[in-house]
């Protein structure tokens, strides 16, 4: 039974991110305008993660930071939204998680999932994936996702061990139609987003 839902997850992923492709590119178009009237620098942020397995991939995102923003300020770690590194569309694209939209082509390249654990980058919380403790490294045996259990409850209210903690119940109790009430909490979450930093 778990195998026929994995082959409807990817059925859904592919439907899924083709249709949203097609039906956002107005949205998609008129944010990518924005953001290249409002700071200097390309439009995606192209960040290596760690997918399935602990396999390395590149995720798509609208950036919503000043160019190298990695290496100034708090680096990785973004507290508050007062950060000002934070362009100004990029507040309103992370508000409503807006910036995850490009993610789309991620999943229908098969790299993600429409839903799943969210991918880590390879650096943190832990060096590389051979560097996570065993009973951590089970969360990588589903594709990531672009929205999961984790961000539909604590977001960013809690530290990685304990977000991880939370994708290996959603692993457990995984199934198609669990996906369909998350993707639908995930809505929710947009129209009404909390917990977004740190």
């Amino acid at each position: 039974m778990r195998q026929f839902n994995l082959l409807i997850k990817r059925i859904i992923d592919l439907v899924g991110s083709i249709l949203g492709i097609i039906f956002l590119t107005p949205f998609i178009i008129i944010i990518s305008i924005l953001i290249k009237l409002d700071s200097k620098g390309p439009i995606f942020f192209r960040q290596k993660r760690l997918g399935k397995y602990g396999e390395p991939f590149y995720i798509l995102k609208f950036r919503t930071m000043v160019e190298n923003a990695e290496n100034i300020g708090d680096g990785l770690t973004v507290k508050t939204e007062s950060d000002s590194r934070i362009t100004k569309i990029g507040h309103f694209l992370r508000k409503t998680s807006l910036d995850e939209l490009p993610q789309l082509f991620n999943v229908l390249k098969g790299e993600m999932s429409l839903v799943g654990p969210r991918p880590p980058v390879t650096y943190f919380p832990y060096n590389g994936y051979e560097n996570y403790p065993e009973w951590a490294k089970k969360r990588f045996s589903m594709q990531p996702g672009v929205t999961g259990l984790a961000q539909t409850t604590v977001r960013n209210s809690v530290n990685w061990d304990e977000r991880m903690k939370i994708d290996l119940e959603y692993i457990e109790r995984f199934n198609i139609y669990y996906d369909i009430q998350l993707i639908f909490s995930t809505i929710g979450r947009v129209i009404k987003p909390s917990n977004i930093y740190n």
